[in-house]
């Protein structure tokens, strides 16, 4: 049997004169880029740049929507009305995809970032917030989200694409959620272990939550974040030992 995935990560985030982590090394490594718009992270020429570079290296461009907290990296939940959140992601994937057309390409899907992703597992109505923007902007893009979301779920409903993703580098709840990054052991480090961890999820389908529980996991994609602090050693792990065990890397899109 021959085993397929994608491999994204979350690019484009630094801001001004800061710098997050080594984009140009991820862009040889993943498939799928999911770059920030403006509103958790992501200056105009930054994000410019990184779409250029993803252009460059045949690696598909993805709007990572999220909400307006360039202060907490998007990573705080914010009750925001649905029809000011359809607006705001209608926003940042226009903002996107006017970049990547300049760049040579354009936006292929629409991943949320952070709290927003967190929350639209269970918060219906900001689900159905970000799925009536994405349709409205553009019916043929992709979602990713966490399976058994209602994100997913409500995108499903009305005749968008839907993406299951895993994260290498995340722990997991028994429940198939992601441990909140407050707590110990929310995320992982290790690039030789976590690369096992992704290899087992793409040929067996399973992963060890963090009390042990094994969960049974359908993921299109696998996300490696990447302001984690060894994230290109992680990706390129990865890589090497699912290339090693003939799983076919490639964009979804």
């Amino acid at each position: 049997m021959t085993f397929r995935v994608d491999l994204n990560s979350d690019l484009g985030e630094g801001f001004g004169a800061w710098t997050l982590g080594d984009d140009d090394a991820m862009l040889k490594v993943v498939t799928s880029a999911n770059i920030a718009c403006g509103f958790h992270a992501g200056d105009p020429t930054t994000l410019l740049a990184t779409c250029r570079s993803a252009v460059a290296g045949d690696v598909r461009i993805g709007a990572q929507v999220g909400y307006r907290d360039l202060a907490g990296f998007g990573r705080r939940f914010i009750d925001v009305s649905p029809a000011d959140l359809t607006a705001d992601v209608m926003y940042q994937i226009g903002a996107l995809d006017g970049l990547a057309r300049v760049a040579g390409s354009r936006v292929t899907y629409v991943k949320p970032h952070g709290a927003l992703y967190n929350a639209i597992v269970h918060h219906r109505e900001q689900a159905r917030a970000v799925v009536d923007a994405v349709r409205s902007y553009d019916a043929s893009l992709p979602v990713l989200g966490l399976p058994d979301s209602v994100f997913l779920a409500e995108a499903e409903a009305v005749g968008l694409r839907v993406v299951t993703e895993a994260f290498a580098d995340r722990a997991y709840t028994p429940e198939g959620t992601l441990v909140p990054r407050n707590q110990t052991g929310a995320v992982l480090h290790d690039p030789v272990a976590i690369a096992e961890r992704v290899r087992r999820l793409v040929a067996e389908g399973t992963i060890d939550a963090i009390d042990g529980t094994v969960l049974t996991v359908n993921a299109d994609s696998v996300c490696v974040h990447g302001d984690s602090p060894a994230a290109v050693d992680m990706a390129t792990e990865i890589w090497k030992l699912l290339t090693a065990s003939g799983v076919s890397i490639t964009p979804f899109t």
